[in-house]
């Protein structure tokens, strides 16, 4: 029986790893982006004040961001236990999660340090948003075995 080409067609072609990185991606890329760009839009256009719309944003905001965190950092050790630990610093995607997580840290400590920081709560979650769509266009961490 002759083997295919198309990767559909593999069987365990995936390993838990992979599972984990790509369910971790969805969850926190998909859920920024969700939000932001879709259910605000979309609940301040049916109609509610916008104080309903900025309470509600409020809410879920700090959520995924903390979503964002964890996931982000499950994708780290991923990305340790599939390549390296400096692959953290070489790799495009260990330099887009640090960023990740740096950003989620910030949103949560700058406004305990400066008073009206609502700009760099923007900031921080559109550059996290921005860099989850820069990891979705990297290839997927793999284990590299040598054979000898």
């Amino acid at each position: 029986m002759r083997s295919s080409r198309f990767a559909i067609s593999k069987s365990g072609s995936r390993d838990a790893g992979s599972i984990s990185w790509l369910l971790a991606q969805t969850l926190w890329v998909g859920g920024l982006w969700l939000l932001h760009f879709l259910v605000l839009p979309a609940i301040a256009k049916i109609g509610l004040a916008s104080l309903l719309v900025e309470e509600i944003s409020d809410a879920l905001r700090p959520l995924l961001v903390g979503l964002a965190a964890v996931c982000a950092g499950l994708q780290v050790v991923v990305l340790v236990r599939a390549e390296s630990l400096t692959s953290l610093w070489r790799d495009t995607r260990g330099q887009l999660l640090l960023v990740v997580v740096v950003m989620a840290g910030s949103y949560f400590a700058v406004p305990r340090l400066l008073a009206g920081a609502e700009l760099w709560l923007m900031f921080s979650y559109l550059v996290m948003a921005f860099c989850g769509l820069l990891l979705v266009l990297q290839p997927l961490p793999q284990r590299y075995v040598r054979k000898p």
